[in-house]
């Protein structure tokens, strides 16, 4: 197989072990900062009762310190006539006293405290809290959901249903800012002032709002959108030194291209010149375009738009039982085999794995689950990508007999062998890359001449495995898995597998994988009479 096809055909991805938490990239990870807060509001709960009983004696003491001192003070001679009197106040005032000033210093909150500095260690960090702003912007872009969709928890299949409040717009839109992506700046700061606007309660102020509103709308080269902007902050806050100064600015940037209007008006006109610069229409602007291949046909084809399943094709597809070539373990309980797409042929297997298995095999990854790199398009180093918001982890059949079953029966399924296959690897994965196909010849095996992919969880919105080249989406099933060729039986690659797994808009996906590779399958699946067999 040519070198520069490998380039192309195959993904690998490598894991980078942080000693960072990157909670937002998984999770089945953030369902320990559920349990975490929970132990957290608990410590909470038994600090505000330590200080309710510590007021509630205090209060006691001061009723009846309120009474005694309103008979004393009325007639002081007489109630120190009575000698028990004198002494209790002596008492009081050298003993009691000192033990209601040690009661009003004793610090109840110690337990809390310690608590909640031992679980800080494993709190989200800054890199969480803007990878989970961003994945929420890359949710918005994919499944083309306006801001106030997302604000208002309007999602579909969610069973607990929450909203975004002025300040997490604003932090949303800060987000973008911060990473220079003004597009999605204006249009998280624009729904935290329509918020705010409505009344909502806030401690952000509209000056704020506006602030950053106005320079990301500047940025777009709409000047005079950001001048109206601009004008609006400062009949707020007339002492914003910025925001006058950004005006001053727009009005000579604004006098500037009155000027160059004049001088083109004087020009002679030349009719053969007919291109004209775009206008900018004030409020909406066009999403940037960046360098990731396909982009909207891979954003289409998540969103259910632009599946190329034709009647024709339709009519090609057809359910079986499937005993792995008359396999001895699967002749008395086959497999249920539907076909999935007809060229590449992509199946889909029903009840590979059984509930306890899933649960076993994603207890088992858990704890290993690290970020997954892909390596970059423009420097070719491996790296973190914004876009792969994932985290992966592999298993070896010595981990857990569920492991080495669970690797048989794919075995059996395929009929090709899993001792030169890779282990298995567990996660969420959000996008395929393109790698290096060196690291196969390292290990010896050839390279990935098909992909065995097990859904371990159901998705209530998103999160299909898709195809840009022809066109397919698959979408996830609890205990099926799908399997696909990667390579014609030639050995060389089959252009038309390159996949992605779209973002899960509401749900957790887990998948589990294996890729077998082309040693030791040589005479299991032979080289077919030409190229593309």
């Amino acid at each position: 197989m040519k070198p520069w096809l490998q380039l192309v055909f195959f993904t690998c991805i490598f894991l980078i072990w942080h000693t960072e938490a990157e909670f937002f990239t998984s999770i089945g990870q953030m369902t320990d900062l559920i349990y975490a807060e929970k132990d957290l509001v608990q410590s909470l709960k038994e600090y505000i009762r330590a200080e309710e009983n510590k007021l509630s004696q205090i209060k006691s003491w001061a009723e009846k310190m309120d009474l005694l001192t309103s008979k004393s003070s009325s007639d002081p001679e007489g109630y120190l006539a009575h000698p028990v009197n004198a002494y209790k106040l002596v008492k009081r005032l050298n003993t009691d006293w000192l033990e209601l000033e040690n009661l009003v210093l004793q610090d109840t909150t110690n337990g809390f405290i310690a608590n909640l500095t031992i679980q800080r260690q494993f709190f989200p960090t800054e890199e969480d809290e803007t990878g989970a702003a961003k994945a929420l912007m890359r949710l918005q872009d994919t499944y083309k959901l306006d801001p106030e969709t997302l604000a208002r928890g309007n999602l579909p299949g969610t069973k607990y249903r929450s909203s975004l409040a002025v300040g997490d717009c604003f932090g949303m839109g800060k987000t973008a800012y911060n990473d220079g992506d003004y597009y999605h700046t204006v249009l998280w700061m624009e729904q935290a002032l329509k918020q705010h606007d409505e009344g909502e309660d806030t401690t952000v102020s509209k000056v704020e709002i506006l602030d950053y509103l106005s320079y990301a709308v500047f940025q777009f080269g709409d000047l005079h959108r950001a001048m109206e902007l601009t004008r609006r902050l400062i009949s707020l806050d007339s002492t914003h030194e910025r925001a006058g100064s950004n005006l001053r600015y727009f009005e000579k940037l604004l006098e500037k291209e009155r000027e160059e209007e004049e001088k083109e008006k004087e020009k002679p006109i030349n009719k053969s010149v007919t291109a004209t610069e775009p206008v900018v229409q004030s409020g909406a602007y066009e999403r940037p375009l960046d360098y990731l291949p396909e982009r909207d046909i891979y954003e289409a084809l998540c969103r259910g738009e632009g599946v190329k399943m034709t009647p024709r094709r339709q009519k090609r597809l057809f359910c079986r039982y499937h005993d792995g070539n008359r396999n001895p373990h699967l002749l008395i309980a086959p497999f249920k085999e539907e076909d999935e797409w007809d060229s590449p042929h992509i199946v889909r297997y029903y009840d590979v794995m059984s509930d306890e298995e899933i649960e076993k095999i994603k207890q088992l990854a858990k704890p290993r689950l690290a970020r997954a790199t892909v390596r970059d398009p423009k420097t070719g180093v491996l790296t973190v990508a914004s876009y792969r918001v994932s985290k992966s982890s592999w298993l070896e059949e010595d981990d857990d007999p569920v492991v080495a079953k669970v690797n048989q029966r794919m075995q059996q399924i395929t009929g090709l062998t899993v001792k030169t296959a890779e282990l298995l690897q567990v996660g969420t994965f959000v996008l395929s890359a393109k790698d290096e196909p060196d690291a196969f010849k390292r290990l010896g095996t050839g390279n990935r001449v098909a992909t065995f992919l097990n859904y371990m969880s159901d998705v209530e919105a998103g999160g299909a495995t898709v195809f840009p080249d022809f066109g397919a989406a698959i979408w996830p099933k609890k205990g099926t898995a799908v399997f696909w060729y990667n390579l014609f039986r030639s050995g060389e690659g089959d252009y038309r597998t390159r996949h992605a797994a779209c973002p899960v808009l509401v749900g957790c996906k887990w998948v589990s994988n294996k890729w077998f590779h082309e040693r030791g399958n040589e005479f299991l699946r032979p080289c077919g009479r030409t190229e593309v067999d």
